[in-house]
């Protein structure tokens, strides 16, 4: 339907862009709130029309049943707007939960990984990076590989038990 395929969002400058706003508009494309605000009116005006379109048919039906009209009259096809309607919403669904994703990975990432460890001596970092030193990142590393190892045994426990085979001797 109208708005519901990719394409640029209303009001894009048509032209050739400059590399900067070429960037800009790729980010755009995949930022699913920015998506999201953009959907929302569309889908606002699709509620709107499929309301209509289901309350004209409603009194063209009505009239007819009561023998005031015959079926003469061409109104638009409820399924075609509540098809529109639907695809929006799927649309809405769908960057809803790439951003429900998105925040859970990084919410992940900082508990995992919070700070970095310094690859350049001090002073030649970047501005405002947090940085563990080498000894306090030591820990958060064990920490990770033995949540992996966990993980690992977990899956194998998990593998042997569909498979019916016994662990190994000695234990995992």
């Amino acid at each position: 339907g109208p708005g519901a395929g990719p394409g640029p969002p209303p009001g894009a400058a048509q032209g050739p862009a400059l590399p900067a706003q070429a960037a800009a508009a790729q980010t755009q494309d995949f930022d699913p709130v920015q998506r999201f605000r953009l959907l929302l009116p569309q889908l606002k005006e699709s509620l709107q029309t499929l309301m209509k379109v289901a309350a004209q048919n409603l009194v063209q039906n009505s009239s007819i049943d009561n023998g005031q009209k015959s079926a003469d009259g061409a109104l638009q096809r409820f399924d075609k707007s509540l098809e529109e309607f639907y695809a929006l919403c799927d649309q809405l669904e769908l960057c809803l939960r790439l951003a429900h994703e998105c925040l859970s990975q990084s919410f992940d990432s900082a508990k995992h990984a919070p700070a970095l460890v310094p690859a350049a001596p001090k002073g030649e970092g970047g501005p405002g990076a947090e940085t563990l030193p080498y000894t306090q990142y030591l820990p958060l590393i064990k920490a990770q590989i033995a949540g992996a190892k966990d993980i690992h045994n977990a899956l194998l426990e998990g593998t042997n038990k569909i498979t019916g085979k016994l662990p190994p001797p000695g234990g995992p």
